[in-house]
């Protein structure tokens, strides 16, 4: 008889991200598998609706799972489970709530008080305003000596507002009144859990280099869990999701006019975007 092995053994303990926050695997769904397997099984199992074991080869597995991510036949991947624990800012909190694909329960500061814990930027990542992108930071970092200036104003500013907000609590103000002009850099925690095919939507999106930095790096530890749970599927999201592209119907036509030998015939930000995808900016 085989033994069982518990897929997060390597996870008991809190990956660390940014400078006080952890992304820990409490638990997943298949919890326990055989020696020399992973929850990939559970995919298997799913779309072929089969409980019996060896029926297929592992080859085989693989081709199949492959198959299910490049078809986007998805519902199998969601046989997977995974049950999060986090500690982040509130910000980046925010940013997760937009998915509406897990089930959450954060921490409450109606309950409990505030912990003076807050996220404080790195210097080299307190940068300019994107000209191009509306919503995100510029490559091109502040002089040194001016992005420090900034830091100890946001390290200032949290003090102060954590000292405010403790003497309100000291004069008897209620918990769920003095909270409120705390910052979203103030740390909150909560468990997550969602299964492999939204995991993989969320990663699709939050590993893309135009994600916010702090979000991108809760999403890396978080793949390096779903990595570990289902290394197969995890081997085809990356294969025909993360690392593909995708055309449409005025770039297919483009993309025909290039293998003609013709000019693409887009321009400005369609072009850009175009160009972007086959990592040719500037080419024809």
């Amino acid at each position: 008889m085989l033994a069982m092995r518990d897929l997060l053994a390597d996870f008991k303990e809190p990956i660390p991200v940014l400078d006080k926050g952890f992304v820990r695997a409490v638990d997943c769904m298949p919890r326990f598998v055989d020696d020399g397997q992973t929850a990939d099984q559970a995919i298997v199992q799913a779309a072929r609706v089969s409980y019996g074991a060896g029926t297929k080869t592992v080859r085989e597995d693989r081709a199949l799972i492959h198959y299910l991510m490049r078809h986007q036949h998805t519902s199998p991947f969601e046989q997977v489970e995974i049950k999060f624990h986090m500690r982040l800012p509130i910000f980046v909190a925010r940013q997760m709530v937009r998915h509406r694909t897990a089930s959450l329960n954060e921490e409450s500061l109606r309950y409990s008080e505030a912990r003076d814990e807050f996220y404080l930027p790195r210097v080299e990542d307190i940068r300019y305003q994107s000209a191009r992108n509306k919503q995100g930071r510029a490559d091109e970092r502040l002089p040194a000596e001016e992005a420090e200036a900034i830091r100890r104003e946001l390290e200032e500013d949290q003090r102060q507002m954590y000292a405010r907000y403790r003497s309100h609590l000291d004069r008897g103000v209620a918990r769920e009144l003095a909270r409120v002009n705390l910052p979203v850099s103030l740390m909150t925690a909560w468990y997550w859990k969602v299964d492999l095919h939204n995991l993989f939507h969320f990663l699709k999106l939050r590993l893309d280099p135009h994600a916010q930095y702090e979000i991108r790096a809760y999403a890396e530890a978080m793949a390096k869990v779903a990595r570990a749970v289902a290394p197969v599927a995890y081997e085809a999201f990356e294969e025909h999701v993360l690392e593909a592209v995708r055309f449409s119907r005025t770039e297919m036509a483009a993309l025909r006019r290039m293998l003609r030998g013709e000019p693409h015939g887009l321009e400005g930000r369609p072009a850009d975007e175009f160009l972007d995808k086959l990592g040719l900016r500037g080419g024809a």
